[in-house]
């Protein structure tokens, strides 16, 4: 998720790589040194247009997840134009960014990962799609470009899980807040040390998840849209198999609304999770002196919420993060493709 961002997801960021799969159909085996140096490039390719997509949009991120984790005995934060004055008054314009770098750091690798996994992922799903009698000559559908894009979303969100937790602590924390992290490693330092390793992990599974139907429907929507509009080329869109650059971020635009909208309650609890057991925790969370909902896993989670803000507060958030996710996943992977590009990768997602 994710959520994204499975987001969520979302992360949220996000690119449909088939072109692997198809090299593989071909039956061509490149030599170890020079697919050892096609993998850094899809690594360093898939790790900047993470950063870049996620710091466009910045302001925006740390707005949905106060909204999402805000103590409703004491709202602070009631829409996106409000919200983004509040923070603008009261913290300033740093205040729009706070958790940024710590998201780069998380989302940078996050997105490398998950970039390669899903080339992989396709290779090996088409390989074994393959080998079932009468498929000897089947293309990459839908379903199966979903299976390799929750594949992908599973490994990369697993392997950087506590980064995220920790980047949403630093986010929601204000000046205000009565213990302050110091940045990443004190964050994780703290937390192992004050709440154990498994902290490391809270909202785990919610994140695993909303990863399918997030990253999935991303990878999905995005090279099946793209796939159609190459075969049947309405209104000129496509040309020679080339799409342009804003069909392209029409394209990502289209799949990132689809699964961020089907995957937000689960990053919703999630985030929520991650709050759990976070001693002198920022106002937001705490409502100045007010206790904070605990929570003893997912479903407990699910329902506490529900009971105690309604069915909408599993929505909360929601419009600052389509506005934020649609140019978010359009420019990752629109800068995927140039970066390969300049790269020198032989094949691109155009191709």
């Amino acid at each position: 998720m994710a959520s994204e961002d499975v987001v969520g997801k979302t992360s949220a960021t996000i690119a449909n790589l088939a072109e692997e799969a198809k090299i593989a159909s071909e039956g061509v085996k490149a030599p170890s040194r020079h697919a050892l140096l096609s993998i850094c490039k899809s690594l360093v390719a898939g790790g900047v247009a993470g950063g870049v997509s996620r710091t466009a949009v910045a302001p925006l991120e740390r707005l949905k997840i106060l909204l999402q984790v805000q103590n409703p005995h004491a709202i602070k934060y009631n829409g996106t134009i409000q919200g983004l004055k509040y923070i603008w008054r009261t913290e300033g314009f740093r205040g729009l960014f706070k958790g940024n770098g710590t998201n780069c750091a998380r989302i940078v690798p996050n997105s490398a990962v998950k970039f390669f996994s899903y080339e992989e992922a396709s290779k090996g799903i088409l390989w074994f799609y393959r080998q079932q009698p009468g498929n000897e000559d089947a293309e990459l559908t839908p379903v199966l470009r979903l299976g390799a894009g929750a594949c992908a979303g599973i490994i990369a969100m697993s392997a950087t899980y506590p980064m995220d937790l920790v980047r949403g602590r630093l986010t929601v924390q204000t000046d205000k807040s009565p213990s302050q992290y110091r940045g990443i490693a004190h964050a994780l330092a703290t937390v192992l040390r004050e709440e154990g390793p498994r902290a490391l992990y809270k909202g785990w599974l919610p994140s695993v998840i909303g990863v399918v139907p997030y990253v999935g429907l991303n990878f999905a929507v995005y090279e099946s849209l793209k796939d159609w509009l190459i075969k049947t080329k309405p209104y000129g869109l496509a040309e020679d198999a080339e799409l342009s650059v804003t069909t392209k971020l029409a394209c990502g635009a289209a799949a990132g609304t689809v699964g961020q909208t089907v995957a937000y309650p689960l990053d919703v609890i999630r985030r929520r999770m991650q709050m759990v057991g976070w001693k002198h925790a920022a106002s937001v969370v705490t409502a100045d002196g007010k206790s904070a909902l605990e929570y003893t896993g997912m479903v407990d989670a699910f329902r506490k919420t529900v009971r105690y803000e309604g069915f909408g507060a599993l929505y909360k958030g929601l419009v600052p993060n389509s506005v934020k996710v649609v140019p978010s996943i359009a420019i990752a992977f629109v800068s995927y493709e140039v970066v390969k590009d300049l790269l020198g990768v032989e094949m691109r997602i155009s191709d």
